[in-house]
């Protein structure tokens, strides 16, 4: 069965060339002008991913990503004229999965369509699992058939990305992962923008986990490697 692909651009063009490319690679494509009827549609066609442009009638693309992250985990890619770090930053921060800049190369979209689905249908079918239904890292609890993450009994919620960077690195606590493998790991691919992306999913997943930046407790950074998870026991 084909993925339903949910673009919400006000741009014509923009839509047809995402379509054109996204149908040839096998994909069902859904259109939507503005940002309420995305949002419309999302609910009742129930997409598998969404691209959500910023600048749009009604609703912009990152109140449309606050509004969605409410109640649902669907990969949500935002394209977007606005490449400014801030924006970019914003629009992770409020729980989008992926930020490709205009003008961009429309096979590189499909790439990255590609790449949140097979993340997220590898997270719904537990392929991380090898076998161990928890996680455990101080106060820190994973589990990794229902994908809940608690700290001391009590849940935090993660977007689907935060989710696998989080049980790769407390798969193996101490072990320093690279921004690369985490990236391949989760993605299957690698892309050389990446770095400043992951970086700010480590920065939100401090936040959720109530982590010190200037000095973590669990996610420390291991400069000119990686990341690391700390076995913390007290």
């Amino acid at each position: 069965m084909a993925y339903k692909i949910l673009i919400a651009e006000d741009d014509t063009d923009i839509q047809e060339v995402l379509r054109l490319y996204l149908e040839n690679s096998g994909f069902k494509v859904l259109s939507a002008y503005d940002g309420k009827t995305a949002y419309d549609m999302l609910k009742a066609e129930k997409p598998d991913l969404a691209i959500f442009d910023i600048m749009m009638p009604e609703m912009n693309g990152f109140e449309l990503t606050k509004r969605v992250r409410i109640g649902s985990s669907i990969p949500i890619i935002i394209l977007s004229a606005m490449n400014a770090d801030s924006d970019k930053i914003l629009g992770l921060d409020i729980g989008a999965d992926d930020y490709i800049t205009k003008p961009f190369n429309p096979l590189e979209v499909v790439a990255r369509v590609q790449s949140n689905l097979r993340r997220k249908y590898k997270l719904d079918n537990g392929s991380m699992d090898d076998g161990s239904e928890l996680l455990k890292v101080g106060e820190l609890s994973l589990d990794t058939r229902k994908f809940i993450l608690t700290k001391n009994g009590e849940e935090i919620q993660l977007t689907p990305t935060e989710y696998k960077i989080l049980a790769t690195l407390m798969e193996k606590p101490g072990r320093v992962f690279t921004k690369a493998q985490i990236y391949e790991r989760i993605n299957g691919e690698y892309f050389e923008n990446d770095d400043n992306t992951m970086m700010v999913h480590i920065s939100k997943l401090r936040e959720k986990l109530g982590d010190d930046s200037k000095n973590p407790r669990y996610l420390k950074t291991v400069r000119g490697l990686g990341y690391k998870i700390e076995k913390n026991d007290h």
